[in-house]
């Protein structure tokens, strides 16, 4: 095998767990602005503690 192949290859597969780890914390938070939506927190709060913008926000958890 050689260099070229053997970095790509480690490469590739340090971005799949990479992209494994995003895909399951986007969801733990995308789960967490439905639950405090529902609750009554507003977006723009929201926004501010994730980071996120408040449009975002508010397209995942609309006010039920």
């Amino acid at each position: 095998m050689s260099d070229a192949e053997e970095e790509i290859k480690a490469a590739a597969r340090k971005r799949q767990r990479s992209k494994a780890a995003f895909d399951r914390d986007d969801a733990v938070l995308r789960e967490l602005f439905v639950k405090w939506r529902a609750a009554g927190v507003g977006p723009s709060d929201m926004a501010r503690w994730s980071g996120m913008t408040r449009e975002w926000v508010a397209k995942i958890a609309p006010k039920s």
